[in-house]
């Protein structure tokens, strides 16, 4: 009987996590093997069985019911990204495992018309597995040219843990690579069948120590809201203020926009930038590439 290993190490080192006190529990007393709460104390939090729970930390193939799953996430005191995650993790698989064909995703034409209307922010859009769908110019200004890339190497996950430039880029890298590991195992919960997915992981993995590292953490992010710092090779240093949103209508797409800090530093920072994006051409191009290609949202 086959073993659901993610989940398994997934409520085993949510539980871990969880300090006796912080339940209500004593700290002190009998002796504790392993850090966090037993299964046990768990089970009793959620209001099943220790043999129930056991089993579903075990990765049997049991079926829980939405209720106890809530149940359990409560008693893990799970965020809305770890929950999702855990009820992605539970759906039955129908059968042996597959790998789907890659998915194609593409941004629809007047997302494009629309990024390229932003003269202000730097604005792109991100598929599946952290796919670049779409970029405006001051994007690839700030970030880089991900429409010049070859299309299997544009995914923002892949160039923050890969190229050297994009850890000079970024003040506070390790925190920012973390962070997309952990929204890339979201994304793999969320579809385990995904070819081009396990072919993500599997290259950061024999690529990146420290990919290798976070993964095993088994940590999961939802993309929302948030800052990044920069050190801009052009401007030098830049705070930015990030928004998320979910695109109606398009599954698994998610636009970005970035706009600088309040601090007069980043907002002299960006003026520069965005004077500079307005005549220059972006980095490594010729001007006759700075053109749209029919292959731009090919993931």
């Amino acid at each position: 009987m086959a073993r659901n290993v993610d989940l398994s190490e997934f409520l085993r080192r949510c539980r871990a996590r969880i300090g006796p006190e912080s339940v209500g529990l004593p700290e002190h007393g009998a002796y504790r093997r392993v850090p966090g709460l037993r299964r046990e104390e768990v089970a009793q939090l959620a209001g099943v069985s220790t043999d129930y729970y056991t089993r579903l930390e075990q990765g049997r193939q049991i079926s829980p019911s939405p209720p106890v799953l809530e149940a359990v996430a409560a008693a893990l005191r799970l965020d809305d990204a770890e929950r999702a995650h855990l009820f992605d993790l539970v759906r039955p698989q129908k059968g042996k495992a597959r790998r789907s064909p890659p998915v194609v995703q593409r941004a629809r034409p007047g997302l494009h018309r629309f990024l390229d209307s932003f003269t202000d922010h730097a604005g792109f859009i991100l598929g599946r597995r952290g796919d670049i769908l779409a970029t405006n110019h001051l994007c690839r200004v700030l970030l880089a040219d991900f429409d010049a890339m070859p299309y299997r190497e544009r995914n923002l996950t892949r160039w923050i843990l890969l190229d050297p430039a994009a850890r000079e880029l970024y003040v506070d890298w390790e925190k920012i690579a973390s962070e997309m590991t952990a929204i890339l195992r979201l994304d793999a919960g969320r579809h385990p069948e995904d070819a081009r997915t396990a072919e993500l992981v599997g290259e950061l993995a024999m690529k990146s120590e420290h990919f290798r590292h976070w993964w095993a953490d088994h940590k999961v992010l939802d993309r929302t809201f948030g800052q990044k710092r920069f050190r801009h090779p052009v401007v030098g240093p830049l705070t930015i203020d990030y928004q998320a949103f979910t695109m109606p209508g398009e599954e698994d797409q998610t636009l970005f926009l970035y706009l600088p800090a309040k601090d007069q530093p980043s907002q002299d920072a960006w003026q520069l930038l965005t004077s500079w994006n307005a005549d220059a051409t972006p980095r490594g191009l010729a001007p006759d590439q700075t053109k749209t290609t029919p292959h731009r949202s090919t993931p």
